[in-house]
């Protein structure tokens, strides 16, 4: 007997139902579902953002443009924090699950076998389509190839750079991964790179030939210029967002045509760029009753650790501390690592993850301390390990007057949930940035 949903609870029992991980490589059971909800060419632009790092970060700051430009738009990104609410967004809003309901039904009439993910991407695109976006931002899951998103016609791809990840999925080299990663090119819609590595830019490369798709390099944003965007004012903030938000500003430039916008109002531009907003990007956290002053970072892979550290570094910020767990199917040796060496003797809380794919917290804390000195401990959940952290920075308050004693949380997205499940109002954004006086920029 096929489910029916009455609510929202009963949606979110049947996704879970799926499993968040299921995976079953293949777009037949997408294809099939759009064609049925005749969504295979939706009636909105579509930017499909792929890549290693970075993906969300670039989604963000595209559909920050497309808003600062008058467009209504539609930002799909993963994974969610808290709810799965947060991936599907209509002008930055997260939306609400009880609006789900009629259209969980009807993809389920046409459409049982799906897997979450897949679920997901048809929902989002139902509701972008009821709410008349004129553009929607979509952000793969994993791969290319294969991914949900990839079912969908795009008029625009954007790729992060490509680095090891999945390397049990993808395949265990940068070329399988990058090969993987570029199957999604499938047409001529044009396509925006980031700055790769030879054998990624390579495989693009062969792509964009192979389906006659213009490949446009996308630069980092240059240093600040009057009135224009700038890396001095981002949303996001970071060295390595430079490079995000020139990638998004180079596909934007291309979607602009498409929705009749200008693509060098710099003053709309330089608006979407510092609006843009993602929870756990380098986000700052005051104290609270149940932890010290935090900065968090969904770091969760070597190439992800490096920009984070790179960041801190520029930022001369010196952690006085780090809460640090991961996934075990992730590369967390080579993270682990590089965050021990950058913190010398400053303590490092390794809380077990509730998560089926986890690393083990006593496995992460022997690894560490096997670079001296012994400064890793484990621990049963993070809530314990906020706690011992505020103690130990609390003891050591007075070791520098110069610097404020912050506690880095990294190394995994799943650890920043467990975060936000506890404080779930830091996921919202901060109050918006007025919106300058000029045709064409939105002011909300």
């Amino acid at each position: 007997m096929r489910a029916s949903f009455q609510n929202f609870q009963q949606v979110l029992a049947y996704l879970q139902g799926k499993g968040l991980f299921h995976m079953d490589l293949s777009l037949d059971r997408m294809r099939r579902a759009l064609a049925a909800l005749d969504l295979t060419r939706p009636p909105f632009a579509v930017a499909q953002i792929l890549g290693t790092n970075g993906k969300g970060s670039t989604a963000a700051f595209l559909a920050s443009l497309c808003a600062a430009h008058g467009c209504k738009t539609g930002l799909y990104i993963s994974p969610h924090f808290v709810s799965p609410e947060e991936r599907i967004r209509v002008d930055g809003r997260p939306w609400p699950g009880e609006s789900w309901v009629a259209h969980a039904e009807n993809i389920l009439s046409v459409a049982p076998d799906l897997t979450y993910f897949e679920f997901l991407t048809v929902l989002a695109l139902l509701i972008f389509r009821e709410e008349r976006v004129d553009a929607a931002v979509l952000e793969a899951g994993l791969g290319g190839r294969h991914d949900a998103t990839t079912a969908v016609a795009a008029d625009l791809l954007c790729f992060t750079p490509i680095a090891l990840d999945h390397k049990d999925v993808l395949g265990p080299s940068l070329r399988h991964i990058a090969a993987d990663k570029a199957g999604a090119v499938r047409g001529p819609a044009p396509i925006c790179t980031a700055a790769q590595f030879p054998v990624a830019a390579h495989c693009l490369e062969d792509a964009a030939l192979a389906h006659g798709a213009p490949l446009l390099w996308a630069e980092p944003l240059p240093a600040p210029s009057p009135g224009g965007p700038s890396a001095a004012g981002l949303g996001l903030q970071g060295p390595h967002q430079s490079v995000n938000a020139g990638l998004a500003l180079a596909a934007w430039r291309r979607l602009a045509p498409l929705l009749g916008k200008n693509a060098d109002d710099v003053r709309a531009q330089a608006h979407g760029l510092a609006r843009a907003f993602l929870p756990g990007r380098l986000q700052s956290v005051p104290a609270a009753h149940d932890h010290p002053p935090l900065l968090l970072d969904g770091a969760h892979n070597p190439h992800g650790m490096r920009a984070l550290l790179t960041a801190l570094q520029q930022k001369n910020i010196r952690p006085a501390g780090a809460v640090f767990s991961c996934l075990g199917d992730k590369d967390w040796r080579t993270s682990a690592l590089m965050l021990k060496h950058f913190l010398g003797p400053a303590p490092m809380f390794i809380p077990a993850l509730d998560n089926p794919r986890a690393a083990r917290a006593h496995e992460v804390a022997a690894a560490c301390n096997a670079l001296p000195p012994a400064t890793a401990v484990a621990l049963d959940n993070l809530p314990e390990a906020l706690t011992r952290s505020a103690a130990a920075l609390g003891a050591g308050a007075t070791a520098d007057p110069v610097r404020p004693l912050l506690l880095l949380l990294t190394g995994s997205l799943y650890l920043l949930a467990e975060f936000f499940t506890l404080h779930p109002d830091l996921l919202e954004a901060p109050a918006p940035v007025p919106a300058p006086d000029s045709a064409g920029t939105a002011s909300a």
